[in-house]
């Protein structure tokens, strides 16, 4: 029977993607698609009956690993594979223990998904070499990172701090765009690494921790 499969991602053309890289074999079957954890968890309400969910990180509403953490305590049997663009160590720190049972990166091949999907449905744990890495890092530190402590050292471009700003006053992605006379997509690229450099998973850590370090 195929391996029955929902993505989580708040980017339709993301999830385009990821649909037409599983498209090339047969036993995988999306069953559907959601555009945040809230969405998600809704669905699943009415359709639990899954083997596995490709899950983003970064959404609005309910983010990947609040998801993560709830699916894993409603429905224990379905297995989550984080697919995001991000593999900074509070991000996969936070995805473990959420009880992810896999971390790869987007930008992934069709094969090398197909297989880590497989290779997660057969009980292993499915990861980049960069990522099992990091994990490895993790796991061997006796104490455990405090992700929350303020960074001091921490650089966003003018363009960045002008779209926290906007960002904080919270207007949604095309308004922000329109105001900076820039494409949503734009944003978007520049929101991912606000958080990136930030190290947070939303809009509201991403705000806090820009105010805490004096940066808006």
């Amino acid at each position: 029977m195929p391996i029955k499969i929902a993505i989580a991602d708040d980017n339709t053309f993301l999830i385009n993607t990821i649909k037409e890289k599983l498209s090339f074999f047969q036993d995988l079957n999306v069953k559907f698609s959601a555009v945040n954890g809230a969405d998600l968890l809704e669905q699943l309400e009415n359709n639990h009956n899954l083997d596995l969910i490709l899950m983003d990180i970064e959404m609005p509403v309910l983010n990947g690993i609040e998801a993560s953490e709830i699916v894993k305590q409603k429905y224990p049997h379905i297995k989550i594979i984080i697919l995001t663009v991000f593999d900074n160590d509070e991000n996969i720190f936070n995805a473990i223990k959420a009880g992810a049972d896999g971390y790869l990166l987007k930008e992934i091949n069709p094969k090398d998904l197909h297989e880590g999907i497989l290779e997660t449905m057969d009980g292993g744990a499915a990861m980049n070499p960069s990522i099992a890495m990091k994990t490895l890092k993790l796991l061997r530190n006796p104490h455990p990172v405090n992700f929350n402590l303020v960074q001091d050292d921490i650089k966003l471009s003018e363009r960045e701090i002008q779209v926290l700003e906007q960002l904080s006053t919270g207007l949604s992605y095309n308004a922000i765009a329109e105001n900076l006379i820039l494409s949503p997509g734009t944003i978007r690229k520049h929101i991912e690494n606000i958080y990136k450099k930030l190290q947070v998973h939303n809009k509201l850590e991403a705000v806090d921790k820009a105010k805490k370090n004096n940066l808006i």
